[in-house]
């Protein structure tokens, strides 16, 4: 497996490895709910599907919120491609809901972060985690009645005794940038 390390001076080494599956979460800028709203939150989701399919990431969960978002998704061979994800993902959706709001140029996204995950209950919890992410924030009372979020599509097609091992993995003790 082809695996690169990179050290940033501000935080720990990030690991790009191909066919490995790694969480992301984002935030705007000032956590400002800039994607409040179906039609919103439709553009983002829209967007995260293209560029994952364009950039050949497998989504495996996602979660999509006002002022955040979160998914996991499967690399490609080549796992340095996050970035090249990333990119196109935040600067049309910015485009996006800028010119909704008539203020071209507003930045919109703060930052993301991003963890190799290469441990299967890591994996596991963080899926469970992202699926659940809505109940967590007040927005639903069971996840699968959230529009932009995978758990309902999870519950309808993910095989059953995978199910079952996914929503059997505790999260509540899991590290995630998750303050909004």
């Amino acid at each position: 497996m082809d695996v690169e390390i990179r050290q940033w001076h501000h935080g720990p080494a990030h690991v790009f490895a191909g066919n490995t599956n790694y969480i992301v979460t984002a935030g705007t800028l000032d956590k400002r709910p800039i994607f409040k709203g179906d039609e919103r939150l439709a553009i983002l989701q829209n967007l995260l599907f293209e560029v994952a399919s364009a950039y050949k990431w497998e989504l495996q969960a996602w979660a999509l919120f006002a002022n955040h978002y979160h998914f996991i998704a499967k690399s490609p061979p080549d796992g340095k491609s996050l970035k090249n994800l990333i990119q196109p993902l935040h600067s049309q959706s910015a485009r996006e809901v800028n010119n909704l709001d008539l203020t071209p140029g507003r930045r919109v996204w703060f930052q993301y972060w991003d963890t190799c995950l290469t441990y299967e209950k890591s994996y596991l919890a963080r899926l469970n985690y992202v699926h659940n992410n809505p109940v967590k924030h007040g927005l639903a009372s069971i996840a699968e009645e959230y529009s932009f979020c995978s758990a309902a599509w999870f519950n309808g097609n993910a095989d059953p005794q995978f199910r079952q091992k996914v929503e059997a993995s505790p999260y509540d003790c899991i590290k995630i940038e998750d303050d909004y």
